[in-house]
């Protein structure tokens, strides 16, 4: 396989300056212009849709509630974002292998369910309970993993029916009583609930975040080094991890000036970073990214398709219960309503909204966090606006659809080059 690595430009020296310094500074820009023009017409936009229409979000609700930007408000939106947040991880897995999970909303439900009628119901530790709802998850992802894999059928036809049976499930374990409310004091609500106060918490994450960037590309480009490949300069990845830094400290600002760093948050980005190194850099990874270029393809090449499809599938249910069980925790109750469609809808959008191709084969852990918050931005501006429900369907179906040509669109501009 190709690389298209570009080596960075070198960032001007002490020796540029000088009568010709600006000359330099001018050429190394138009350099850097370059490259981005090269990657923007190859198809290769990244992560800059999304990031254009987050920004085109704040400033439009911002505009129209002061408060939309508040400490406060945010502090809100980074736990807001966890349950579906989760949820859109896992549905990550499934589209990058080129399928689609339906049955993730009932899943969800389904984890939440036996929870609460373990814990409240029949007197089960919490702890105990957790593990049981997570297990539910997993369980049912594999079942479907396994389906898919060995009949062959397409995963949203197999998930399609497990929305079906899960959802029947769910209703079963919750009984007559329809709804079941948590301790408001528990385990599970303090997922929500909890915030590190001291400030050097979310600096802290902030600077490590920072760190793990930096180390990660370092050893990239060592790698690359050593098989004589194309690598970026230091000044390059310096460059290049100032602009998350910046992100990272002015978030772990935000939220010291409200109640600190959110436990939630605290989970989510580590479960994120996690499962991002298990699919980029990972023999397992590879072999998703493999399947979702061609299944056919990744048989040829003696790839274990069943072991890989129930493995994601099942990795899919495992993430569709956590973030059902974080859902609850933030409502603090379980009803009939938490396998809500909706729920469904915005997962997926989250993924796709970010960044993860529908078409297999592209897509990352965190763009499942990028279109996450698109998406409940629009939602938290909302309801700052008292604007109805019907509009935000509107407005988030408007993204996704927009987000599902850019990627089209961007498909068959790599093609073109050469670099799908």
């Amino acid at each position: 396989m190709a690389d298209h690595t570009r080596v960075e430009p070198a960032a001007p020296t002490a020796a540029s300056r000088g009568p010709h310094g600006t000359r330099a500074v001018a050429r190394a820009l138009e350099r850097s212009a370059a490259v981005l023009r090269d990657r923007l017409r190859a198809g290769e936009l990244g992560s800059l849709p999304v990031v254009l229409v987050l920004a085109v979000v704040w400033i439009v609700f911002q505009s129209l509630n002061a408060n939309f930007l508040s400490p406060r408000n945010l502090s809100n939106l980074s736990v807001d974002i966890v349950g579906t947040g989760l949820i859109a991880v896992g549905i990550v897995f499934v589209l990058v292998l080129g399928e689609l999970d339906l049955s993730v909303g009932s899943v969800s439900g389904l984890a939440a369910a036996v929870f609460a009628v373990l814990n409240v119901n029949h007197g089960v530790p919490e702890w105990l309970a957790l593990i049981t709802g997570v297990l539910a998850g997993t369980v049912a992802g594999t079942v479907q993993g396994y389906s898919v894999a060995r009949t062959r059928v397409p995963a949203f036809v197999v998930t399609l029916a497990g929305l079906l049976t899960w959802n029947g499930a769910m209703l079963c374990v919750l009984g007559t009583s329809g709804t079941v409310n948590l301790d408001e004091n528990g385990l599970l609500a303090k997922l929500t609930s909890s915030y590190f106060t001291a400030p050097g918490a979310a600096y802290g994450l902030a600077a490590l975040g920072t760190g793990l960037v930096l180390l990660s590309s370092c050893l990239d480009r060592r790698r690359r080094k050593a098989a004589g490949m194309r690598h970026r300069s230091l000044r390059g990845i310096a460059f290049r991890a100032s602009g998350p830094a910046v992100i990272a400290f002015t978030a772990a600002y935000v939220l010291n000036r409200f109640q600190g760093l959110p436990l939630a948050l605290l989970i989510f980005l580590v479960v994120v970073a996690g499962l991002d190194v298990l699919l980029r850099r990972t023999r397992y990874g590879r072999q998703v990214y493999a399947l979702g270029g061609g299944v056919e393809a990744a048989r040829r090449a003696s790839l274990s398709v069943t072991r890989v499809q129930t493995a994601v599938l099942a990795l899919s249910g495992t993430m569709a219960a956590v973030g059902g069980l974080f859902l609850a925790s933030r409502i603090t109750s379980v009803s009939q309503g938490s396998d809500s469609g909706v729920l469904l809808l915005n997962a997926v959008t989250a993924a796709v909204i970010g960044g993860t191709s529908l078409f297999g084969g592209r897509g990352t852990t965190w763009s499942a966090v990028l279109g996450m918050l698109v998406i409940q931005s629009i939602a938290s501006g909302m309801a700052l606006t008292d604007t109805p429900t019907a509009v935000q369907l509107v407005i988030t179906g408007g993204v996704l659809f927009a987000a599902v040509v850019i990627d089209s669109l961007s498909r068959r501009s790599q093609e073109a080059h050469g670099r799908a």
